[in-house]
Formats: C-alpha cells, sequence, structure tokens
C-alpha cells in the first residue's frame, strides 16, 4: 500500500487526524496514535494488534514486535509490500477500532463515536 492510499483509507475513517510525530506520518483517533509510518511508499508501518493476532502476524517474514511500544500490543511491518491491500485495510481498521475503544465514554460522545 503507497503512502497516498494509506493517507486517504485513514483518513476515511471517522474522526481520524494526521499528525507528524519524532518525523514520522501518525494517524490518530481522539489524539491517540493507531498507525505510525514513514513517508515513502515502503517505510515501515507499526499498529496495534490484538493479543491472539500478535504470534501469527510476527511468524510471518518482514514483521516484528513493535520497539518501544508495549510488548504483544503492537507490530511493525518493515516493508508495507509484506502485506496484501486488503490485509492492509483489515489491520488499520483493526487498530483504529481497538484505539477508539480505550478513548473514554465522554471522549467518544464528544467526537461522536
Amino acid at each position: 500500500m503507497d503512502t497516498d492510499t494509506m493517507r486517504d483509507f485513514c483518513l476515511s475513517l471517522k474522526q481520524t487526524t494526521e499528525d507528524i510525530k519524532w518525523d514520522h506520518l501518525c494517524f490518530c483517533v481522539g489524539a491517540k496514535m493507531y498507525i505510525i509510518t514513514g513517508f515513502e511508499d515502503n517505510s515501515p508501518t507499526s499498529f496495534k494488534v490484538p493479543e491472539e493476532d500478535f504470534d501469527a502476524l510476527t511468524s510471518r517474514e518482514g514483521i516484528v514486535q513493535a520497539a518501544h511500544f508495549a510488548k504483544r500490543q503492537w507490530v511493525t511491518v518493515m516493508q508495507r509490500n509484506k502485506l496484501k491491500p486488503k490485509e492492509w485495510e483489515h489491520y488499520i481498521n483493526q487498530s483504529y477500532e481497538m484505539v477508539k475503544q480505550k478513548l473514554t465514554k465522554k471522549l467518544r460522545g464528544e467526537l461522536g463515536l
């Protein structure tokens, strides 16, 4: 998935904002990151996963535990071509939903989520 396609997909998710942190492109909901990536089309990309998906993903070539993130909760795909476009859509949406559900009920209400 190229950067423009990833950006368009992320921004299509309700109340997603785009930010730059640590020289990386980040997509957030309620000011909480759910995707962090670079600006190049095959940049490493990190996202949140349910613990039950962690082992299956990290057993795949080119997918590792994300550095500096909570153990077994974030993975990094070292090159975006390691996942198919439909897989990207699934994992981006899943990460978004997981982060959204951790927002306070009040904030979700304020954001219309």
